[in-house]
């Protein structure tokens, strides 16, 4: 794939996942115990052979910035491999910061021209997922599309949350349409639909004749998935492919190809929670597809204590390194590195972010901690839900998001 540029868009706020992104952008979000979301579309681009990449930065982008630089620098710039930064810099003649994903691209029109590439493969960088693109890449050749968009299928009935594709029987998409209230079935599969994955690869030239246009159109909001591919249907073949085809399925591989949209809070505490399980159907554990990071060198998490009221353990979780439990219980849990539990507190069904500190005889249950956060002694957290909202923030499917901030206005 030497011939293809990879655009990782990096630049959104995710204001969804509330105060998880006060101080950085979606993609730096921790996940999974030692890694960032962002860590996932890169390690596919590396394991699938793809070595030129860029990544489009904009909102507080100072964490991403600082992990790119110290986690992926080891690629070999003298042979033509790269991960460069692309921060916003109001590059058009409006001066604007970038108004959309298509915006984004287009201020890096000269960029692109200068690194020659064929092929432009544009990646959202904050879904959380293993693909092969060197296979996308091989269905895009053998259907002589000038777009194809990937696409993964979800049951009819929840395809109203995405934006939604239409295909015909031979996969050519014939319609987009976002967050449908009836949307269309795949052809032969009336109960599931075609969820657009925000991943796309344009050849070159087709693609920047494009941008040009959209760029000179008044009404558009300079956006691939509203504007940009909407508008080419009948004028190009777009064809959709299939992510099934180039999912890296574990090897207990299941029927569904795994993909999740870690956009809220509910999704990120349930997509880490899968890590713990005993078969989970995202394999951080596969050799031969390894996610790459920044990794902090810390040393192995440690447990002490063996008292009948007072053992430090852990269940059905993953500890990052660096984590001390000390005579505390950790229960179908996850938790990030350099993380302490303190003497006869309880931890379950939580995932807890870096540098963490739970106070003793602490209860915390469906939780999500942020970083730095000081758990002070006998909190109970996941007993009392009209309590818990009164002083945490909780969402409607019972998670309960605990910060330094909401921690420090109890004690006012």
């Amino acid at each position: 794939m030497r011939g293809t540029l990879a655009l990782v868009l990096a630049g959104g706020r995710g204001s969804r996942l509330l105060d998880l992104t006060d101080k950085e952008s979606k993609p730096a979000v921790p996940f999974g115990g030692k890694y960032r979301i962002i860590d996932f579309p890169l390690s596919n681009c590396i394991n699938s052979g793809l070595r030129r990449i860029s990544v489009l930065t904009q909102y507080k982008a100072h964490t991403l910035i600082h992990h790119i630089q110290r986690g992926w620098a080891f690629l070999r710039a003298e042979v033509g491999e790269f991960v460069e930064l692309w921060p916003a810099q109001q590059q058009t003649a409006a001066g604007s910061w970038y108004q959309g994903t298509a915006d984004a691209v287009f201020q890096n029109i000269e960029h692109i021209q200068f690194h020659g590439a064929e092929h432009i493969l544009v990646l959202a960088g904050d879904h959380v997922y293993r693909q092969d693109y060197s296979k996308l890449m091989a269905t895009h050749l053998r259907s002589g599309a000038d777009v194809s968009v990937a696409c993964i299928e979800v049951p009819r009935e929840q395809a109203t949350a995405f934006g939604v594709v239409d295909v015909d029987d031979h996969d050519t998409i014939i319609g987009f349409l976002e967050k449908p209230a009836d949307p269309p079935c795949i052809p032969g599969k009336p109960d599931r639909a075609f969820a657009s994955m925000g991943i796309y690869l344009f050849n070159a030239e087709f693609l920047i004749r494009v941008l040009e246009e959209d760029a000179h159109d008044p009404n558009s909001s300079r956006d691939f998935g509203k504007n940009i591919l909407p508008s080419l249907l009948g004028r190009c073949r777009l064809a959709a492919h299939r992510f099934e085809e180039s999912c890296v399925f574990p090897p207990h591989a299941t029927d569904e190809p795994y993909w999740r949209d870690v956009g809220t809070i509910d999704a990120y505490w349930a997509a880490n929670l899968d890590l713990v399980e005993v078969t989970p159907d995202l394999d951080l554990y596969d050799p031969a597809w390894p996610i790459w990071t920044d990794q902090v060198q810390r040393p192995g998490a440690k447990f002490v204590f063996d008292e009948a009221d007072r053992r430090g353990m852990a269940v059905d979780s993953v500890l990052a390194a660096g984590c001390i439990v000390s005579g505390g219980q950790i229960k179908h849990s996850l938790l990030f590195n350099d993380v302490r539990v303190n003497s006869y507190s309880v931890v379950e069904d939580c995932v807890v972010l870096p540098r963490v500190d739970i106070g003793r005889r602490a209860h915390l249950k469906k939780a999500v901690i942020a970083a730095g956060t000081r758990i002070p002694a006998g909190l109970v957290v996941g007993e009392d839900a009209e309590e818990d909202a009164r002083r945490f923030t909780r969402t409607e499917n019972g998670v309960t998001l605990i910060t330094q901030d909401m921690i420090d206005r109890l004690s006012l």
